[in-house]
């Protein structure tokens, strides 16, 4: 699959930058197509100085990308993308340079897992109901492997398996049927609020970043969230966001003195597509990386 996208790349005559890193990236620990160590490898094909990983609710694939980081002189960033809800929205606050040994980070992270199984049985119970049979026993078979300890499954899982019956064409279709916010099977159970996964991640002694804010619908929303929570840094580059975006975004991590940060959010190819950016595609000079580690080392301090 690596070679495969970047030869996509090479025939499109789209040149391969070199340097900054990607701070933003999925791998098969949650709902990314690419073992951690691939990802690595993918992350020096695209000339990246450094990669995080940032798997939802997990840190399983940390020790895997940082041993092959060591081996191409990729530095890995230790990262996490906690699962949060304001006020009905799904909110995701990411976590970069956590200790991901903590025991109270693993144990806090295990139940975020077990309300994303539950999550997911809701999600084809409704499924079923409108006609469309699937178990998380079925999905997690089709993996084709069994999962690893602590790895955590998705809605993109369950978006290939509807892909694999042809009930939808491809992922997008999927999430727009059924899955996403507007889908038919959409379900939305309680979970941590925002200000809550910061406290874990600062717990752990990491730096504190909104995600994506774009994709939740209301900037109102966003700047809320930003004045309660305080993190150090707002996600102003994404696959997702416009110029218009980033121009919003800048202003408003210039507005609360939050470090302004890039990432692709890779999930892989699924059905040929690239979900949501091709790795690489958003990255920040080693500066900012060094900013965000700076900020954690002093916080392991205090």
């Amino acid at each position: 699959m690596t070679t495969e996208i970047f030869s996509e790349i090479a025939e499109i005559g789209i040149p391969i930058p070199h340097g900054g890193a990607d701070l933003h990236s999925h791998t098969t620990a949650s709902d990314g197509m690419e073992a951690p160590r691939d990802q690595v490898r993918l992350a020096h094909r695209a000339g990246l100085e450094a990669l995080a990983v940032t798997d939802h609710d997990t840190v399983a694939g940390i020790a895997e990308a940082v041993a092959e980081g060591h081996k191409l002189d990729i530095h890995v960033i230790p990262g996490v993308e906690i699962s949060t809800v304001e006020s009905g929205v799904d909110i995701h606050i990411l976590g970069y340079y956590v200790n991901e040994c903590d025991p109270v980070l693993l144990e806090r992270l295990s139940r975020l897992r077990k309300t994303r199984d539950y999550r997911n049985v809701m999600i084809t119970d409704k499924l079923t109901e409108q006609g469309i049979p699937i178990t998380m026993e079925e999905v997690v078979a089709e993996l084709g492997r069994p999962l690893a300890d602590g790895e955590s499954v998705g809605r993109p899982h369950i978006a290939d398996a509807l892909v694999r019956r042809g009930v939808v064409q491809d992922m997008r279709e999927a999430f727009d049927k059924y899955l996403g916010a507007n889908g038919t099977a959409y379900v939305n159970p309680p979970r941590i609020r925002p200000y809550e996964a910061a406290e874990w991640i600062r717990d752990a002694g990491g730096a504190v970043v909104l995600a994506h804010p774009v994709l939740y619908g209301s900037d109102e929303l966003v700047e809320r969230i930003v004045t309660e929570m305080k993190p150090d840094g707002i996600e102003v580059w994404h696959s997702d966001h416009d110029e218009q975006d980033v121009e919003r975004y800048a202003a408003l991590a210039q507005r609360f003195n939050c470090i302004m940060t890039a990432g692709s959010d890779f999930h892989g190819a699924r059905q040929g597509k690239v979900f949501h950016g091709q790795l690489g595609s958003r990255r920040v000079s080693m500066d900012t990386v060094n900013e965000l580690r700076h900020i954690a080392e002093r916080r392991r301090l205090t």
